[in-house]
């Protein structure tokens, strides 16, 4: 058992546990373990189970003592931490290291033992101001542009694509066979697309070879080297030089429609005239404006509140989150893992460059999840107990423990709880108007 236990804080979320463990279940934790042997272990000159235990400490001793000790070492550590206040107990993610192991060998019999392991914790911070702040956002408004510019859209949406004789041109669909080479001139199998089809100027294709299409015509093929400058947001084509090649199978045009009033009926029913569609957009685009301007706010109250805290994210709080973006990366790539991963190699990358430009942004994001939740816990905003209680009856079974049903009514009230964190921040801070901008500008705002 253990006779004395100290938790110490360390610097940069981490903690320290040290604890003393007695002879007597050191001891007793020995003579099982070695009684365990006794009844299977096999030596020359004794029947299976008859091998007397002074034989077996003779021989196997001090491996059955270092075996045993280590064992109960973990037991002990283990019922200690479920004992420990929450904020002292490991992160579910981090591993309690033991410090100064050559320092404990060899084991002594008859014995205490005092050992420390560290881990990482949950990061301790002070909460900064989150309320009264004055925070200025732009203001969006629809313009005639932007309202041309939807229109512009669904003449695309609504156009026919007719086959084309001649030369690829910006706005024509194309279909093509792309593949990078290698330094053979043989095609790289992980980087080969058949039949792929995009719209030039679009940018929507992985080797962005639209302006090196221009001026083919179907049939045609043609073998280029193409450089990728050190602003190119895709990772794995970044400051490299490939050698491609190119086949335009097909090339096809978009012939749009006249914007008249029988174009506005086709977009919808209701619409008589190109002014009735035209107010239509300004409405739909206008709140859809209002809808964005609260996000835009919760951003911008959540991140300036963001860069007035200190906490130190713990690595194993950052390996963990880094885990969860390449799986989701890799999930939005469409294709198998290992596949991705020896596309990355050849490109002269890998799963690590990845995950290390995501780093500042796993930080951020992790700071930010902090802050509200530790906002959650301060405010402990009243939830509807009508909702609380249908929520907890939708996903709570019958069949599960009463401690499984506790850890799960506790889990959805503070998932309650912190949905209410955003509403709360945006009624408790001023907002005030900045520069008026487009709706494009405003939707699709670029980085300050």
């Amino acid at each position: 058992m253990v006779t004395e236990k100290n938790v110490k804080e360390l610097e940069n979320s981490q903690a320290s546990l040290t604890l003393t463990v007695d002879a007597a279940s050191i001891e007793k934790a020995y003579q099982d373990k070695l009684n365990k042997y006794a009844k299977t272990i096999e030596m020359p000159g004794f029947r299976k189970g008859h091998v007397p235990t002074s034989v077996i400490e003779r021989k196997y001793g001090k491996g059955i003592r270092e075996e045993s000790t280590f064992d109960c070492m973990e037991a002990n550590l283990k019922e200690t931490i479920e004992t420990l206040e929450e904020s002292q107990r490991p992160l579910p993610y981090s591993v309690p290291e033991l410090q100064d192991e050559e320092s404990l060998l060899p084991f002594k019999k008859d014995s205490d033992i005092t050992f420390t392991v560290k881990y990482d914790v949950y990061p301790k911070f002070d909460l900064p101001q989150y309320t009264g702040l004055e925070i200025e956002v732009k203001k969006g408004e629809v313009t005639d542009e932007d309202v041309e510019k939807e229109i512009k859209r669904l003449q695309e949406q609504n156009a026919m694509v007719i086959r084309k004789d001649g030369a690829v041109e910006n706005g024509d669909i194309v279909k093509v066979d792309v593949a990078e080479l290698d330094e053979n001139g043989n095609e790289i199998e992980e980087s080969k697309s058949t039949d792929f089809t995009f719209t030039v100027g679009s940018g929507y294709n992985r080797f962005k070879i639209d302006s090196d299409i221009i001026g083919m015509s179907a049939g045609e093929e043609k073998t280029f080297d193409k450089t990728y400058g050190e602003d190119e947001a895709n990772e794995t084509l970044k400051g490299k030089t490939l050698k491609l090649h190119v086949k335009v199978n097909e090339v096809k045009y978009r012939d749009l429609p006249k914007v008249d009033d029988d174009f506005a009926q086709d977009v919808k029913d209701e619409y008589k005239t190109v002014e009735d569609l035209k107010a239509g957009i300004k409405a739909d685009f206008e709140k859809r404006l209002e809808d964005a301007s609260k996000n835009i706010k919760a951003d911008k109250i959540v991140n300036t509140i963001a860069k007035s805290a200190t906490i130190a994210i713990p690595q194993s709080m950052i390996d963990y989150e880094s885990e969860n973006y390449w799986q989701r990366f890799v999930k939005q790539m469409g294709i198998p893992e290992e596949q991705f991963v020896s596309y990355l190699q050849l490109q002269g990358s890998g799963k690590e460059t990845l995950v290390e430009g995501w780093k500042e942004s796993i930080i951020e994001d992790l700071k930010k999840q902090m802050i509200l939740d530790e906002i959650r816990k301060k405010e402990d905003f009243k939830i509807d107990e009508k909702a609380f209680e249908d929520k907890c009856n939708e996903e709570i079974k019958d069949s599960y423990s009463p401690e499984q049903k506790e850890y799960l009514k506790s889990a959805i009230k503070d998932e309650m709880q912190y949905a209410e964190t955003v509403p709360f921040l945006l009624a408790n801070n001023t907002f005030k108007e900045g520069e008026t901008v487009s709706f494009d500008a405003f939707m699709n705002p670029t980085e300050e």
